[in-house]
């Protein structure tokens, strides 16, 4: 049994800038004392590459040292089969940093195109949770799905309204109810695997 306090008390810190996929973490992880960055002094993340799980790893390990909390973070992609992948680790820089939410979506979908349905695609995510000591553990998951050839619906963040998953009846991420997109989304799963790994740990 781990004797870190924090981690008998539960306590965590979501270690992202942005606040949706902040709020999600937090929703997700309920059964964890949950704060996030603001409620911290900033942290200085290095620059973030092509990998996922290193970039998750070192998210959370950053966050760890400088706050003296155990940190999760994680990294998401969507990856478009007609692109090769593309956006994927990238997707939150895609099309350059003058880009909100709406203009890398729209830029997607100027890229994609003509491409016909069915627009094959997957949301994949590497979570990590590392202490301050630099221990650290990961999971994965992914939620499959289709590009939309406009998009659909107002909830979410980021490339929800022009992503439809497979276990979504037709509808867009961003038209899901929240208890709906997080039963189902990579970010989900993959949060689910590392609250198991989390256990085995203390265990």
């Amino acid at each position: 049994m781990s004797t870190d306090p924090a981690v008998r008390e539960r306590r965590l810190v979501v270690a992202s800038q942005n606040p949706g996929k902040a709020r999600e973490i937090a929703r997700l992880l309920s059964d964890w004392e949950v704060s996030s960055l603001a409620d911290h002094p900033p942290v200085d993340f290095p620059e973030e590459g092509g990998d996922y799980a290193e970039n998750a790893r070192v998210k959370a390990r950053t966050a760890a040292r400088a706050i003296g909390l155990p940190c999760v973070a994680d990294d998401s992609g969507l990856e478009v089969d007609a692109l090769d992948g593309r956006p994927g680790a990238y997707s939150a820089r895609y099309g350059g940093p003058g880009l909100d939410d709406e203009g890398r979506w729209r830029r997607l979908l100027e890229e994609l195109g003509g491409t016909p349905p069915p627009r094959t695609a997957r949301f994949y995510c590497v979570a990590a949770l590392a202490w301050p000591d630099g221990e650290s553990v990961v999971a994965d998951g992914e939620c499959r799905g289709r590009i939309l050839e406009a998009p659909k619906g107002d909830g979410g963040f980021g490339y929800d309204p022009v992503f439809a998953p497979d276990a979504g009846g037709g509808r867009s991420m961003a038209e899901l109810a929240r208890h709906e997109k997080d039963a189902i989304s990579h970010r989900g799963r993959a949060l689910e695997a590392l609250a198991a790994r989390i256990a085995e740990r203390d265990a």
